[in-house]
């Protein structure tokens, strides 16, 4: 799908605003926008509540997001649903609980996208925004509930099918620009520059280290449960062929005392009922999100190196 994501600046000045000031615990918001051909643009957003354990927050949600529209209406700014916004801990957003948020968003909004912000990620002098949304293949199995291995190769999905990264683009004003032209400074190197230079990643390198151990051992527990399926299934099909050559040679027995021989399918036997494939989503979201705290260890550790040699040189000099 030939789409992009064309950002105001006041939403993602927004988003990040809202993301920094809970960090590290997670929030979400809707997204408004428009969606012009090709192109879906995010105009504005605004928060949702922060949920505690409380009763009367959770059931004003609904009511919360409605009265906020109804008021951006009355003062002429966009009110269209275009998706939705969330911050996450280390680049850990590959869930099922964001794919039932797309499932549910989908209902109404087809071209709905989910922005995502890693305030962790950002202290490393990147800027960690994503827009991300379903395939539309994985999305018809999803709908269906089939996620066996013979499904999967007839729609030739694969873990890296599940999400889709559209590119985003900031767009500012006229005047917006010209006013951030005026407020360029003549210094040659401002502190953003010098923040890029921070030697210590220990921290981020570590954390993304202990989460994707914790995927592995996650991934180590569903493939357990197919060697578990597996087993299951030679042991029937064992059985079943044990079952057959009984029964044929029963039937055998019966023609040649003039009988009539017994058939060889029985729905009722327990042997030829199927057994339920487990479901191949979750090593899927795991290995997603495996294959996420690879690259941003290797992002990571690739500038680290950089800045080393950098200091190398300095010190030799």
């Amino acid at each position: 799908m030939g789409v992009y994501k064309k950002k105001s600046p006041h939403a993602v000045l927004k988003i990040i605003k809202h993301c920094k000031e809970f960090s590290p615990a997670l929030v979400t918001g809707q997204l408004l926008g428009l969606d012009v051909g090709s192109v879906l643009e995010v105009t504005n957003c605004f928060p949702f509540p922060t949920r505690e354990e409380d009763e009367e927050i959770e059931t004003d949600g609904a009511s919360y997001q409605l009265e906020m529209m109804r008021c951006l209406r009355e003062v002429n700014v966009d009110n269209n649903t275009v998706g939705w916004y969330q911050s996450t801990l280390f680049g850990s957003f590959q869930t099922v609980e964001l794919i039932e948020t797309f499932m549910n968003y989908q209902e109404n909004i087809r071209r709905c996208v989910c922005i995502i912000y890693d305030p962790s990620r950002s202290n490393q002098g990147a800027l960690a925004l994503k827009a991300m949304r379903l395939s539309d293949p994985f999305m018809d199995l999803y709908r269906n509930n089939n996620f066996t291995g013979e499904k999967l190769r007839e729609k030739h999905l694969t873990w890296v099918d599940i999400f889709e990264e559209i590119p985003i683009k900031v767009s500012n004003s006229a005047l917006i620009s010209a006013f951030m032209t005026d407020l360029e400074t003549d210094a040659p190197v401002t502190q953003c520059d010098f923040d890029r230079l921070q030697l210590s990643t220990n921290t981020f390198v570590e954390r993304n280290v202990e989460f994707m151990i914790e995927c592995m051992e996650d991934l180590t527990m569903e493939q357990q449960k197919f060697q578990y399926y597996y087993r299951n299934l030679s042991r029937q099909q064992a059985q079943q062929q044990s079952w057959l050559q009984k029964r044929r040679t029963e039937n055998m027995a019966r023609k040649a005392a003039g009988e009539e021989p017994l058939p060889e399918d029985d729905p009722a036997n327990p042997l030829f009922k199927p057994l339920p494939e487990p479901s191949r989503l979750d090593s899927f979201l795991i290995t997603n999100q495996i294959s996420n705290y690879c690259n941003q260890i290797n992002g990571v550790v690739g500038q680290s190196l950089s800045k080393l040699y950098l200091t190398k040189a300095l010190h030799e000099n």
